[in-house]
């Protein structure tokens, strides 16, 4: 009974240090293939276009929609406490401390991630990996290196716009809401909207694009070896991916946000 128990409890437990050191191999022979000048540019541009200028309509979309519900709500408790020329920094302040790189995140990851997971799962399936292999082709350089460089860079950009249109699209709201000023809107922002801030939600982001990154790439590489297998694999990349995103921001929030 005692060691079903153990068994129960270890299988888990090995699962989850084996996932950790393969994702932490994988991250290292990134850095060493980009250190070493094995960066292949043309293919890194090509998947900055495709997970970042391919992604951009979503996170626009969201964000707009979320910075609306955002000030709809903020611009309500305001007046009733009589703070109604504030809400642009309200709206302002949660888009860059958590909404806008937590939500373009997660945006990347269903959009994104879910196709670098699927299309190296389907490369491992019909064996184009081990061919990279025979041919003395590093598969971390050829294919996980620009995508792992495309993530860290396209993810930051994207919250960056992601901050500036839900702060337009909680204006927006403004414009046809009688709890709003909207002429004070944007006024509230520069007086009271730390830059650190602004540049702390950017900091997060860099970690969100390197988790995005490092499981889309593991769960594709290490795909099973049937078709069906890469279905699945796209399935645990998205839902890793947000968990650990979830994760992550708390960390992060607690050490570039300490309380004071």
């Amino acid at each position: 009974m005692a060691c079903s128990w153990l068994a129960a409890l270890g299988r888990p437990v090995i699962a989850f240090f084996a996932y950790f050191g393969q994702t932490t191999q994988l991250h290292l022979d990134s850095w060493r293939g980009l250190l070493s000048g094995k960066l292949e540019y043309r293919a890194t541009v090509r998947q900055m276009a495709d997970i970042g200028v391919s992604s951009l309509s979503i996170a626009a979309v969201t964000m707009i929609f979320s910075g609306m519900v955002i000030g709809y709500h903020a611009a309500i408790q305001a007046a009733k406490l009589g703070a109604g020329g504030y809400v642009g920094w309200l709206v302002a302040e949660t888009m860059c401390r958590e909404l806008a790189p937590v939500l373009v995140s997660f945006v990347v990851t269903a959009r994104a991630g879910s196709a670098i997971t699927a299309e190296l799962g389907t490369m491992k399936v019909t064996e184009q990996i081990d061919a990279l292999r025979a041919m003395a082709t590093d598969p971390v350089n050829y294919l996980v290196l620009p995508r792992y460089v495309a993530c860290i860079v396209m993810v930051p950009l994207l919250v960056f716009v992601g901050d500036a249109v839900g702060v337009t699209g909680g204006y927006l709201m403004a414009l046809f809401s009688p709890n709003i000023n909207s002429a004070m809107y944007f006024a509230s922002i520069p007086g009271n909207l730390e830059t650190w801030t602004l540049l702390a939600g950017i900091v997060k982001s860099v970690f969100f694009g390197l988790i995005i990154a490092l499981v889309a790439c593991h769960q594709g590489l290490t795909c099973k070896m049937a078709s069906e297998e890469v279905a699945r694999a796209t399935t645990r990349s998205v839902v890793y991916s947000i968990m650990l995103i979830y994760a992550a921001n708390l960390l992060l929030t607690t050490i570039l946000f300490p309380a004071r």
